[in-house]
């Protein structure tokens, strides 16, 4: 059995005779010495050959990443290497054994490697063996075994739920699996334990929590894959604030024991997500630089610019951001890409002032010098800034500033990157509007608590006990005050299109169980993924899980989704159709 860390020696080992396990990952032949860098889990050290040794061929012929096991004793360097940690001492080998032999590899395993991704993934076993990779998943196991530690001080118990459930309509598209034995029917996998762990409220466990799985069939991105983990978490006898303050203590204590960041105090600002709208427009607003949204349409009331006057008349608004000392850093070709982009929110148009010895930009010419000055006064603009204007609808324009604030703090590195600026975000509207389906729709969790009677004519104005923690505009958890009131729950449904027929059938377990006691309950689920993510300053998901999928979705290295046999369909009683 392996008892030594290759990367955990120092000078304080000489003489120490140990037993080596590793892979080569250099070699190097200097006047007849072969000396190699020796790698296991915990970094490397380096061993020396001498020509005279029995093994000396051997030693030779080793390729890189070859498995070998050595005998030796430790010794003190003559030529040392401060930089690294085993710098100051090597192995003189006096036996060594060839484990395992390697074929050339596809790619160096170097931290700053060039392969693409894609070739990463198909060959992520020897991925994994690069220190950053592999320093990501050691964080992900220090960070879990501290959040259950820390669960369990709460008082929290831990349970497992199901991977094979029933589908239900809870946003995304779910995965299916087919059952063999009831032909016709399938399986889905959660794309959280949302219902199981308001029936464990049901059965009294009060306080429970789980590492859970979940999955989604979304097209994935850099924040999102088909499958990930979060901490799962249901209170009973609660109140929001109890749930918040749960979530801050986990947050702020992850975030300050494994990242070197500065990291907002408790409590964390409470943002309403009318507010996070009209100021930041995005319901995870990034904290860490203002260039807050404003509402210009008052400037504009007597304006005779065309395109104003008739977004007022149709009751449309009009906002700006103030991009400080911004004025000389946009050309107008930059301006164009960024008009651009937010017309690909629906947004008209981009309009902009530039505050310099002049003013200059698109709508210059059009304003009035009172209509510059005003402008310029309840902005606060200053020389050389830049103010963007967009004016339309009210969702319309917030979206698309949003995405332009965002976007102009990108460009400008305006967020600090060693801050996490987190705050909660809460008070969202129970329904939406879907306007392409022209249809009411649920904003947030389906079996949240309204803070109100739902009544169909009041469906814009209904808000809802649910809330989310954003860090560095990132969703960062969600979670609500759960409905236990099964004519309530069921009416929010009905509000959506399901009649409550359809509604118990689906959810039968949720409406059999709340009809023999279920507690007031409320919970949330931190994202995993996302906190080590922030913590390593990774811009990908897939960089801390161990065997992701691609970017596209298939898992290169395992050849999934993958054809099943004719057998295996005719056991399932499945007919594959292809498209013509």
């Amino acid at each position: 059995m392996k008892t030594f860390n290759n990367g955990n020696f120092t000078i304080q080992d000489l003489g120490k005779e140990v037993t080596l396990f590793g892979w080569v990952q250099k070699k190097r032949n200097l006047g007849g010495l072969i000396f190699i860098d020796l790698r296991d889990r915990s970094g490397f050290v380096q061993i020396v050959i001498r020509p005279e040794d029995s093994f000396y061929e051997l030693a030779s012929s080793l390729k890189t990443e070859s498995v070998i096991r050595v005998e030796g004793k430790i010794a003190e360097r003559e030529s040392k290497n401060l930089n690294t940690p085993t710098g100051e001492i090597e192995v003189l080998v006096s036996s060594l054994e060839l484990l395992s032999t390697s074929e050339d590899i596809p790619f160096e395993i170097t931290d700053d490697t060039t392969a693409l991704e894609d070739t990463r993934l198909k060959y992520r076993y020897l991925d994994i063996r690069r220190n950053k990779l592999k320093n990501n998943l050691i964080l992900r196991s220090n960070v879990l075994h501290f959040i259950r530690n820390k669960m369990h001080d709460l008082g929290f118990i831990e349970v497992q739920t199901p991977i094979l459930t029933a589908s239900s309509p809870e946003g995304a598209r779910d995965f299916v699996v087919p059952s063999r034995n009831f032909k016709g029917k399938f399986y889905a996998l959660p794309q959280a334990p949302q219902i199981y762990k308001e029936l464990l409220m049901v059965g009294g466990i009060e306080k429970y929590f789980q590492i859970a799985p979940c999955f989604r069939d979304e097209d994935p991105r850099a924040d999102r894959t088909l499958e990930f983990y979060q901490l799962d978490l249901e209170m009973s006898f609660v109140e929001e604030e109890d749930v918040l303050n749960v979530g801050e203590d986990i947050f702020y204590d992850v975030f300050s024991t494994f990242s070197n960041k500065t990291v907002t105090p408790k409590p964390f600002p409470r943002i309403s997500y009318q507010e996070a709208i009209d100021k930041y427009g995005s319901d995870k607003p990034d904290l860490r630089y203002e260039m807050l949204i404003q509402d210009v349409t008052n400037v504009f009331e007597k304006t005779e610019f065309t395109v104003f006057q008739n977004v007022i008349q149709e009751k449309g608004i009009i906002n700006a951001i103030v991009v400080k000392d911004g004025a000389d850093k946009y050309s107008r070709k930059q301006i164009d890409e960024l008009t651009e982009m937010v017309k690909k929110r629906k947004a008209s148009g981009l309009a902009y002032l530039k505050y310099e010895e002049e003013i200059s930009g698109s709508i210059a010419k059009v304003l009035t010098d009172e209509e510059k000055e005003t402008l310029k006064e309840q902005l606060q603009v200053e020389k050389n800034d830049l103010v963007f204007i967009i004016s339309g609808k009210k969702n319309i324009v917030k979206t698309a500033l949003g995405v332009l604030r965002v976007k102009v703090a990108e460009d400008l590195h305006l967020a600090d990157p060693s801050r996490l600026e987190l705050c909660i975000v809460h008070d969202f509207p129970m329904f939406e509007y879907d306007e392409e389906n022209e249809k009411w729709d649920f904003c947030h969790n389906p079996f949240s608590m309204p803070k109100e009677e739902i009544r169909e004519d009041n469906l814009e104005n209904i808000l809802a006990y649910q809330y989310d923690f954003v860090c560095n505009g990132n969703e960062m958890a969600s979670g609500a005050i759960r409905n236990h009131n099964l004519d309530s729950l069921a009416k929010g449904f009905e509000m959506v299109g399901y009649d409550r027929e359809e509604v118990e059938n689906r959810f039968k377990s949720i409406f059999t169980a709340f009809k023999y006691g279920a507690p007031p309950h409320g919970g949330m689920a931190p994202g995993i993924d996302r906190m080590i993510m922030l913590i390593q300053d990774e811009e990908n998901l897939r960089e801390v899980q161990a065997f992701p999928p691609s970017a596209s979705g298939n898992d290169l290295m395992m050849g999934s989704p993958s054809e099943l046999t004719k057998e295996q369909l005719e056991e399932l009683g499945i007919v594959i159709q292809t498209e013509k």
